[in-house]
């Protein structure tokens, strides 16, 4: 298969299309989207280095990538099992707790990041 500019542009379409699902079915999603809007506004506002600004980054992104794994994995899990059963409740479970860690993680290094310019303004 030949490299294609086309092909690469149409490759982001679908990946804005799995955000827009991801999104329009995750309510947690709209929290992580609101998170994301507080911390970056935050960063401005408090004119954070670019140091700090990288932590924020991969703070936020590791969020964002284990919601949309989860969201992935919930929706597989849905359409190849739709009846219920107790090994998909945990597997669901565990993909939820995946998305659970990361976001006690970055919430730590959100802390970590902003308390400087935090306790610089008291």
């Amino acid at each position: 298969m030949r490299f294609s500019i086309a092909a690469r542009l149409k490759s982001f379409t679908f990946a804005f299309e799995g955000f827009a699902f991801m999104l329009r079915t995750q309510h947690n999603a709209w929290v992580h989207l609101v998170a994301t809007i507080v911390v970056i506004a935050s960063g401005f506002a408090l004119q954070i280095s670019a140091d700090a600004w990288r932590w924020l980054i991969v703070a936020l992104a590791l969020v964002w990538v284990a919601e949309a794994m989860n969201t992935a994995f919930e929706h597989l899990c849905d359409v190849v099992s739709p009846q219920f059963q107790d090994s998909v409740k945990h597997s669901k479970d565990i993909a939820a707790a995946a998305v659970l860690v990361c976001v006690i993680a970055s919430t730590l290094l959100g802390a970590i990041t902003f308390a400087p310019y935090v306790l610089a303004l008291i």
